[in-house]
């Protein structure tokens, strides 16, 4: 493992399954000795339940881009008030993870970011300046691995957010939809210069969804390293939002394998 660890960002459209191939991985890395940080950057919060932190104490955290004390303190400037030439733009958040980060299962280190509005550029208002600052204080820790849940769509997806990430692995379903806003994620992290771009292709269910998937791909196929394919479980749904049982073995599935092959080659690309 080199000095600056992995940072990796997963992102494609809403519902093909971000957070849980997010949380997935952030066991599997924790398990082969990695110290995980998962990060959740989507405004909906679900990744501190997928991980397994029990619903009441996942229901106690508050987002960063809530938590307006700390805004204020490091800023300088409270959100909804107004705050003039005093904001500052370079604030120290060093203390972030210990004094806001919270520890799951397998030790895994988890953080609340909140909602990001507009990361490439978007309101010079306290809040973003700090997630912003927090953004660029996480990508530079040493040591250890950064798992990045983000929000749907690709709006949030800009330099802010993504300078620095060694690894993107976009997620799409066999829909035209998701297949479209994949596509473009795979350029945009072409363009933000990201080293290893690799396409996760969830909830398959035959060779005609893979067909379909490729075929709406058309030449996007060389942006990025590899892809896998995760099959449809509907035991998945029995289980949400915590996965745990899946990666503990309680409940049979291909799913896990699937990431492991993922996670083998992240691991191995460092």
């Amino acid at each position: 493992m080199k000095e600056e660890g992995l940072r990796v960002v997963v992102t494609g459209k809403g519902g093909v399954g971000k957070t849980t191939i997010a949380a997935m991985l952030s066991h599997l890395i924790s398990l082969n000795g990695y110290n995980v940080l998962a990060v959740d950057e989507d405004p909906q919060v679900n990744l501190p339940y997928a991980l397994g932190i029990s619903p009441k104490s996942a229901d106690m955290i508050t987002p960063l881009s809530k938590n307006l004390d700390y805004i204020e303190e490091k800023t300088g400037a409270r959100p909804g008030e107004e705050w003039g030439l005093y904001l500052k733009l370079n604030p120290r958040v060093n203390d972030v993870v210990k004094r806001f980060g919270i520890i799951g299962p397998n030790d895994i280190k988890i953080l609340v970011m909140g909602t990001v509005v507009q990361a490439a550029a978007g309101c010079l208002c306290p809040e973003n300046v700090l997630l912003n600052a927090v953004m660029k204080h996480l990508i530079l820790r040493k040591k250890e691995v950064i798992i990045m849940d983000t929000q749907a769509g690709m709006e949030h997806f800009g330099r802010a957010v993504a300078e620095g990430f060694s690894h993107a692995i976009i997620v799409v379903t066999p829909s035209f939809n998701s297949v479209k806003v994949g596509t473009h994620l795979i350029n945009l992290a072409k363009e933000l210069d990201i080293p290893h771009i690799l396409l996760l292709i969830n909830k398959v269910r035959s060779s005609k969804d893979l067909k379909k998937v490729n075929v709406l791909l058309e030449d996007n196929s060389e942006f990025f390293d590899s892809y896998f394919v995760v099959p449809y479980d509907s035991k998945l749904l029995d289980i949400e939002p915590n996965i745990s049982p899946l990666i503990e073995g309680k409940v049979p599935s291909k799913v896990p394998d699937k990431i492991v092959e993922l996670s083998n080659v992240i691991i191995d690309q460092v």
